[in-house]
């Protein structure tokens, strides 16, 4: 592998500084960096609801 571009390696260390969830590809070619991917996963909790069904239901047997 060739010697590495010091700015690949500043993107790839500031892509790794800014993720919290997620991943990062880096795709090689002849030993040299020619991709960087990077994913980020958000997750947001849900508010427990009951079900449309179950609304009906519920008017039902009042």
């Amino acid at each position: 592998m060739a010697k590495l571009d010091d700015s690949i390696v500043k993107h790839i260390l500031s892509s790794l500084e800014d993720l919290e969830f997620g991943s990062i590809v880096i795709t090689v070619h002849n030993g040299e960096i020619t991709q960087i991917d990077a994913t980020e996963k958000r997750r947001f909790a849900l508010k427990k609801t009951s079900s449309p069904h179950q609304q009906i239901t519920n008017k039902n047997t009042k």
